[in-house]
């Protein structure tokens, strides 16, 4: 990791205290907040969470081989919170809040390694935007991207800090739900490409309206590294509006919507729910002596002679529109950092779906369409409109969006209208909030044949263990979304196990 204990120590402003034979340049192999995943030559940094209390476990870590501790509590004083013996202690940071080390941690180590680090904010789409992009930068480059959920304040500082001498790229997913938080999140990431998918209406208890969440979300060009390029959705009124930050003009990309994309995907023939075939258009997103990532990475040719306009076919194996716009997005990254045309068709070719984002899993009796991580109103719409491309029988599994302030009924209600009209034709609403996407889905159902409210997750699990096949009949395809924490994970793991009988 070439990250020393007392570089550690440094960056966060700690006290070291150092075992018996432990030297201040020792190296260490990583940093973790989990006892669990610690590892020989490695820093376990002890968080205080709302069920554990980490600073239990630092005795045990130095018998899996941990070199040092974070802690914000002495050894006397964790032995008397929790009756731990402390005495084993090995060498150990001591800091006032062991979250706040962390990120300064990440910061500092983010500055040493020094790659170029593409971050991806937007109200919809960022993980998928993040796999395309990272997937066709793949092909010519060891790139890191962040893993799961961790995008906000503890799962980026730790993303940043799985950064080795091996990778030379990173792609960040930062996402927030209130100001302030993306301006901490650019501080330790630095991005040298900052993307944004879209502003739509998510965080809206905090942001309250699409002017806030556009201002919110730009606090990640705070710390855009000098020399940073920026890369909007041009199909975005919020995006498309924005000239230039800082000096630099940002790079477009779309589906032809507006004429300031110089990426953009057209001629789009959909094959329903397994892809989309499109002509991507390279436009000359670079003159000459302007692609800096590119002379970065030892592309000598785009330092030549900048990166020229071409054309050409792609296959997109995700289903929907948007996710050609991912491809467009990962398109306009990828010639900022010199990749030729064949090699983004190849990686946009080889993207596979996310666990929880508009995951294909068919099965004997039904295909299910696993998008349950997390939903807002654009990416509900998104969804059915996924849903609508079926040549089956259509089932919408839908539950509460958070957040989403005091226009939540309304936007609730807008869902339910807008899958009557797509003509699912079961719409299952479950939750408190739900019950207003029910009344408008029925007010506005003509063709769609069942339409039912359950008011939390388990009435309608008890609900499918009695009647399953009346609700999802066989050969249908059925769609499971809600926010993550209705937690319809267990719909899913329901579903998949009925689905195989």
């Amino acid at each position: 990791m070439e990250f020393t204990l007392k570089e550690i120590a440094d960056a966060c402003g700690g006290k070291l205290f150092l075992e018996n034979g432990k030297k201040h340049d020792t190296c260490v192999a990583s940093v973790v907040i989990d006892s669990r995943k610690v590892e020989p030559g490695g820093v376990f940094l002890a968080t205080v969470g709302e069920k554990v209390d980490g600073h239990r476990f630092i005795s045990q870590v130095y018998g899996t081989g941990a070199v040092l501790a974070v802690t914000q509590k002495t050894p006397e004083q964790v032995q008397r919170e929790t009756g731990v013996d402390c005495t084993g202690w090995g060498s150990y940071v001591l800091v006032e809040d062991t979250l706040q080390a962390l990120k300064d941690i990440a910061e500092a180590y983010r500055r040493k390694v020094g790659i170029p680090i593409v971050g991806i904010t937007g109200s919809v789409g960022k993980t998928s935007t993040k796999e395309f992009i990272a997937g066709v930068l793949a092909e010519k480059f060891n790139v890191l991207k962040t893993e799961g959920n961790f995008n906000n304040e503890i799962g980026v500082p730790l993303t940043l800090l799985r950064i080795r001498p091996e990778h030379e790229a990173a792609v960040v997913e930062m996402g927030i739900s209130d100001f302030g938080e993306m301006h901490r999140l650019s501080k330790m990431v630095r991005p040298n490409v900052c993307v944004m998918t879209n502003i739509g209406q998510c965080h809206l208890e905090n942001l309250k309206t699409r002017d806030g969440i556009l201002k919110a979300k730009s606090e990640i060009f705070d710390f855009m590294a000098e020399d940073g390029e920026i890369c909007l959705n041009g199909e975005d009124d919020k995006l498309g509006s924005i000239t230039e930050v800082k000096g630099r003009k940002p790079h477009f990309f779309g589906l032809g919507g507006n004429p300031a994309e110089e990426v953009r995907a057209g001629q789009i023939r959909s094959h329903g729910l397994w892809g989309s075939d499109a002509v991507l258009e390279l436009g000359s997103i670079c003159t000459p002596g302007e692609t800096k990532i590119a002379e970065r990475m030892g592309d000598d040719s785009a330092k030549a002679e900048g990166i020229m306009a071409e054309q050409m076919k792609i296959h997109v194996p995700l289903p929907g529109a948007h996710m050609v716009l991912n491809a467009a997005a990962a398109a306009c990254v990828a010639r900022l950092f010199g990749l030729s045309a064949e090699e983004i068709a190849a990686g946009i070719e080889k993207i596979q779906p996310v666990s929880g984002r508009n995951n294909l899993i068919r099965l004997e009796k039904y295909t299910l369409i696993d998008d349950c991580y997390n939903a807002n109103p654009a990416s509900m719409r998104a969804a059915i409109d996924l849903l609508a491309m079926a040549d089956t029988g259509k089932v919408a599994i839908l539950g509460d969006m958070f957040e989403l302030g005091e226009n939540s009924d309304a936007l609730h209600a807008g869902v339910g209208e807008y899958a009557a009209a797509a003509g699912i034709d079961t719409i299952l609403c479950v939750g408190e909030n739900a019950i207003h996407m029910f009344d408008a889905a029925v007010d506005r159902a003509e063709e769609t044949k069942h339409i039912a409210h359950f008011p939390t997750r388990d009435a309608l699990l008890q609900a499918l263990e009695k009647e399953r096949e009346e609700y999802i009949p066989e050969g249908c395809t059925v769609l499971i979304k809600a926010s993550h924490g209705m937690e319809f994970g267990k719909i899913l793991e329901f579903l998949k196990a009925c689905g195989t009988k």
